[in-house]
């Protein structure tokens, strides 16, 4: 029975050459001469320091440039609130979601499920499988999901006949 698996990863190594990079950029940029901005990574969480609002902003425009340039898909970043740390500098939590929350893999099997094909869906950890008789019927399902899941970045892999 033809399957396929439908997964949200993100390449950890591709996301810390984009935070060098960045912190590279930023320390030769002429406007953050004598700033302490920089974007400090442990794992999937970025910690983006600026000395303002709107040098915040500039690093993460940055990021998010050396994050495409890289084939990284800039809707897996989660913004957290922006905080105050010493006197006028700011901190931001920037979160790379990875895998498939259970909420987003229950919507997309809702999704499939409305579309009346004969297809099966299973929830496996971070992913989620569809099965069916036929190879079309998959491709049909994954034009589905790509139409209604759009703030999300999903990949589809595993394709077995």
């Amino acid at each position: 029975m033809p399957s396929f698996d439908i997964v949200s990863e993100v390449d950890g190594h591709e996301v810390r050459n984009a935070v060098e990079q960045t912190n590279k950029e930023v320390s030769s940029r002429f406007d953050f001469k004598g700033s302490d901005a920089r974007v400090e990574q442990s794992d999937f969480v970025l910690a983006v320091y600026a000395d303002d609002d709107f040098k915040l902003e500039q690093i993460l425009d940055i990021l998010r440039t050396k994050l495409t340039k890289r084939n990284i898909d800039v809707r897996c970043l989660e913004r957290g609130v922006i905080e105050k740390v010493s006197g006028n500098k700011v901190k931001q939590i920037v979160t790379v979601k990875t895998g498939l929350e259970t909420e987003l893999a229950k919507k997309i099997a809702k999704i499939l499920k409305e579309s009346k094909l004969k297809i099966q869906t299973s929830i496996q950890g971070d992913s989620l499988r569809v099965s069916g008789a036929k190879k079309d019927i998959l491709q049909e399902s994954i034009s589905i999901v790509k139409k209604a899941i759009i703030d999300f970045p999903l990949q589809y892999q595993n394709f077995r006949d």
